[in-house]
């Protein structure tokens, strides 16, 4: 296992240096992600949260702007927003695995909850809503007729003295 781990520091060095710079920290092995990994070490000393928020924030604001231009009565519309949502969804997770920092993460989960907290809070969710009133009716019903039924048997039982019918 040495050895493959040694390979692969080799590997993302190699990597590293194709663009012309040398990398100080691991970086995902996809080309795509060399510029991602530059930006953070440029600016942050390696791949930190701090850096994955900065490039979250772009991309929030461009989603935000995707939502915003959508009616607020289109927000609980999955075919409206789905796009979107698993756009951004996507990028958080791909900019996450170019950094090699785990996803999903508390930053990424923090995020989807502030977005649900803005756009989605006042959806309706049909998992949790009442039966149809003919349903409950019938649930109630059941077992109110029951009950004199019942009685009925237990007072024609308990009539013959001896407990057999």
């Amino acid at each position: 296992m040495k050895g493959a781990v040694g390979f692969i520091g080799v590997f993302l060095s190699f990597l590293s240096e194709i663009s012309g710079h040398q990398l100080q920290f691991p970086c995902a092995s996809d080309p795509a992600c060399h510029n991602i990994c530059k930006f953070c070490e440029e600016n942050y000393g390696k791949p930190s949260m701090e850096c994955l928020s900065y490039i979250f924030d772009d991309y929030l604001h461009f989603f935000n702007e995707k939502m915003r231009s959508l009616n607020s009565t289109d927000w609980c519309v999955w075919d409206k927003v789905s796009s979107s949502y698993s756009d951004f969804s996507t990028h958080t997770e791909t900019i996450s695995d170019c950094l090699l920092i785990p996803w999903p993460n508390s930053l990424v989960e923090k995020l989807f909850v502030n977005i649900h907290s803005e756009y989605f809070k006042t959806c309706p969710t049909e998992e949790f809503s009442d039966p149809p009133p003919g349903i409950v009716l019938a649930l109630v019903i059941t077992p109110i007729c029951l009950i004199p039924v019942m009685v009925s048997l237990v007072v024609i039982k308990t009539k013959n003295g001896d407990g057999t019918s």
